[in-house]
């Protein structure tokens, strides 16, 4: 008996510990996920197209998002979908730089300001 309760006292235990996870904030190194650009102009991609790994039957197309994820996620999406819950959604992968350089300070509140846009994104919109 005491096997019993002590394999339905893990049972009960372990999915609790397997969900603790350690949470990453935007701009910190390690942090992949899904981003919401809000107000930015649309970010360069590393796709042009998005990609949908499972077409799922909708009345209406559900609309792309933006991720970041690491360099092979991007190349072997079917893999690596339901890590970031987005199987059935069309996926737009951003672009290392343009994450680094526009959308981290641009979310920290440290926008570029006049002057201090690097080369190059001025002409894109990215500042």
């Amino acid at each position: 008996m005491p096997r019993f309760l002590f394999a339905l006292v893990l049972a009960a235990v372990l999915p609790v510990c397997a969900s603790a996870g350690v949470s990453l904030s935007i701009g910190q190194p390690g942090f992949y996920g899904r981003i919401d650009i809000g107000a930015l102009p649309p970010p360069p991609v590393i796709y042009q197209q998005p990609i949908v790994v499972q077409q799922v039957p909708t009345v209406v197309a559900p609309q792309p998002i933006y991720l970041r994820v690491p360099p092979g996620h991007a190349k072997n999406w079917r893999k690596h979908c339901h890590r970031y819950n987005a199987c059935g959604q069309p996926v737009y992968f951003v672009q290392e730089r343009w994450y680094n350089d526009v959308y981290v300070p641009h979310h920290q509140g440290k926008g570029h300001g006049p002057g201090h846009c690097p080369p190059g994104h001025a002409k894109k919109g990215w500042c």
